[in-house]
């Protein structure tokens, strides 16, 4: 707000606001009207609140928790709500087992060979030392990791550039390790199963994953649209059937 204006400015933005006196024109509105007040209001009282909705006839107050006085700050929902309540008489009750997300799915490139050559007691320190990195990467893109299916890992994100980002930075960070992954990534509506997610969409990601070359990101063409202006950049694939999918899938491959 300092950077907003100029102290000159400042000073007589203030004096404009105490010159004005909006009390004698409250009387006359006659639409409905919803007047919402934070308790602890920290610029204007309460008090100023209830006193604006008492002159105005037909008015509904309705005083909300916090201290921010600005509606773009603090508890954004409860303000939405009581709008939506307002103007529609019912509140939306959203579906909280049903998120929109993108899904990553990495698969170490020739596990079983790998596996084979190492033995147990390496490889599964190798597969340690490989989650660990993953899980690094994932945290710092800010994703959900949620779960590691012997040799490859899913995790979902709340943005799909962010999760192709991700996918890059798994790879280059295994490498040293002596692996390639492939990996590939779908956005589309999930089912949160506890702390594991289901849906079509996971089955989707899973699929365009396993088309993926060694150290291959590949996508649907959901991703590469919703990205677009990210400077990722996409070799088209064309299109694909996808196991136990309906219809044909065009697929992208990243190759930026």
């Amino acid at each position: 707000m300092r950077q907003a204006a100029s102290p000159n400015s400042v000073e007589a933005i203030e004096r404009i606001w105490q010159q004005i006196d909006i009390r004698p024109i409250l009387p006359t509105i006659r639409l409905p009207t919803l007047v919402m007040h934070r308790t602890d209001d920290q610029v204007e009282y309460i008090e100023a609140g209830r006193d604006v909705a008492e002159r105005i006839p037909s008015s509904h107050f309705v005083e909300l928790p916090g201290g921010d006085d600005e509606p773009w700050v603090g508890d954004q929902d409860a303000i939405l709500d009581e709008v939506e309540q307002f103007l529609t008489g019912k509140r939306h009750v959203q579906d909280a087992d049903r998120v929109l997300a993108t899904v990553l799915f990495t698969d170490i490139v020739a596990s079983t060979q790998l596996a084979a050559r190492l033995g147990d007691t390496a490889w599964k320190e190798l597969l340690a030392a490989h989650d660990e990195r993953a899980k690094a990467e994932i945290e710092r893109h800010r994703g959900t990791y949620v779960s590691s299916a012997g040799d490859g890992l899913l995790a979902t994100f709340d943005g799909p550039a962010r999760a192709v980002h991700c996918a890059q930075a798994i790879g280059d960070a295994v490498r040293s390790l002596g692996l390639e992954i492939r990996a590939g990534c779908h956005t589309g509506e999930i089912e949160l199963a506890g702390a594991d997610v289901r849906g079509i969409a996971v089955h989707i990601g899973a699929r365009v994953a396993a088309l993926a070359g060694s150290a291959e990101v590949w996508t649907s063409s959901t991703v590469k649209d919703l990205v677009a202006g990210s400077g990722l950049v996409f070799e088209d694939t064309g299109e694909h059937e996808l196991k136990g999918v309906p219809d044909r899938w065009r697929l992208y491959r990243v190759v930026k």
